[in-house]
């Protein structure tokens, strides 16, 4: 694509899933907020403020159009990243309203660490559910009663979908307990999962989005009831007193403002508002071609009886140990020719290692800057390796 046009010939990046490539038209929005309207947000009355208000404020909006959830509903605060962002909204949970915390095995670090962490700190048991092949849960073997659950929509290493995300909402709220997603692997190609879906809460990194570097969390304004204030400081109140504060999150319109203390990232939230509105744009054959490229590879890789895949259908982000050969060089090989590949575990140690007791593996992950010559270079690279 030609977004992508600082892409080497013959540079070939296959770590979208750590973080995206960034087209031109989100490169010119963060370099236009500080070449053109440097400013602090809802600070400000001069004009530069003015409009990085309006910007940063369309942002909010965009996310809750591209996850179809209605703004009487839903709040959308930034913050660093999605691992932030978990630990975030768990630090104000009020554990009194609930019984146990969940999470699944195939999560990232992010919300399998954070769960141990809010175990420990609210003293409150911690289960460990199975995902099926398919991604799924199967809802009848668990009690979701006044449970916290954190859980991915689509896993960091093959990409496998929460498919029937819907039936886990309605089992964990009809049993009184709160859904927090992570979505950092979904939004960017797999967003349909997520579309639609009142969870509680939804935690993602821009920066796997096509954006720039930044957190997002997208929440239910009824987990409002649930929380506790924790981090406070400035951006947050609209009074102060020697020994009281007005939280601006009493009022509706600043809602947001419960998770955002002190200076935003301005010209990163305006950049996730053009790579919204780049994604939008991409063309059905932009999309198509992704497709083929990594169906093609999978393929490719699935025909070598030396490569085993964990993933069980073709993905975006695909992972896989070669026989014999160890996967840290292997990704060494592969920079030698200009491929970048991740290597080891991808932060989901508990799953690949412990549970399915495989070696480090080697992560190929696609995104839409992706071409054929890619392929046709991954395939002439990996057939000289394997063979």
């Amino acid at each position: 694509m030609k977004d992508f046009d600082y892409l080497g010939e013959g540079e070939v990046y296959l770590d979208a899933a750590c973080q995206s490539l960034r087209p031109r038209p989100v490169i010119n929005a963060l370099t236009d907020y500080y070449t053109k309207h440097n400013s602090c947000g809802e600070r400000v009355k001069y004009k530069w403020g003015k409009e990085t208000d309006l910007l940063v404020d369309a942002t909010r909006e965009k996310v809750l159009k591209y996850l179809k959830l209605k703004s009487r509903k839903y709040t959308v605060s930034f913050t660093l990243n999605t691992t932030y962002g978990i630990n975030l909204v768990l630090s104000q949970i009020d554990a009194s309203k609930f019984n146990k915390v969940m999470t699944s095995e195939i999560e990232h670090n992010s919300p399998f660490l954070s769960t141990m962490a809010f175990r420990d700190r609210m003293d409150l048991p911690r289960e460990v559910m199975k995902r099926e092949e398919d991604g799924s849960i199967n809802i009848s073997d668990y009690d979701f009663k006044k449970a916290v659950v954190v859980v991915n929509c689509a896993a960091n290493f093959d990409g496998r979908k929460l498919v029937n995300l819907e039936e886990l909402r309605k089992a964990v709220h009809k049993a009184g307990g709160i859904l927090i997603i992570d979505a950092a692997q979904a939004m960017a190609h797999s967003a349909d999962v997520l579309r639609g879906v009142e969870v509680d809460a939804i935690c993602f990194s821009a920066h796997k989005i096509y954006a720039p570097s930044l957190g997002v969390i997208v929440w239910r304004d009824e987990l409002d009831a649930c929380l506790k204030p924790l981090w406070l400081g400035g951006g947050m109140v609209d009074d102060v007193k020697e020994d009281s504060y007005l939280l601006s999150a009493e009022n509706k319109e600043h809602r947001y403002t419960r998770f955002e203390s002190g200076l935003q990232a301005w010209g990163e939230i305006i950049g996730l508002g053009a790579a919204l509105d780049w994604l939008d744009s991409v063309s059905k054959k932009d999309w198509q071609n992704l497709e083929k490229c990594f169906t093609e590879v999978y393929d490719f890789l699935k025909g070598s009886p030396k490569v085993h895949l964990v993933n069980n259908a073709p993905n975006p982000t695909m992972s896989f140990y070669v026989e014999g050969l160890d996967s840290h060089l292997l990704g060494e090989a592969l920079s030698r020719e200009n491929i970048m590949a991740r290597t080891g575990y991808f932060c989901a140690h508990y799953y690949l290692d412990h549970v399915l007791g495989l070696p480090p593996l080697v992560r190929f992950s696609f995104g839409l800057h992706n071409r054929p010559s890619d392929v046709e270079k991954i395939k002439k690279v990996m057939e000289k390796i394997i063979y």
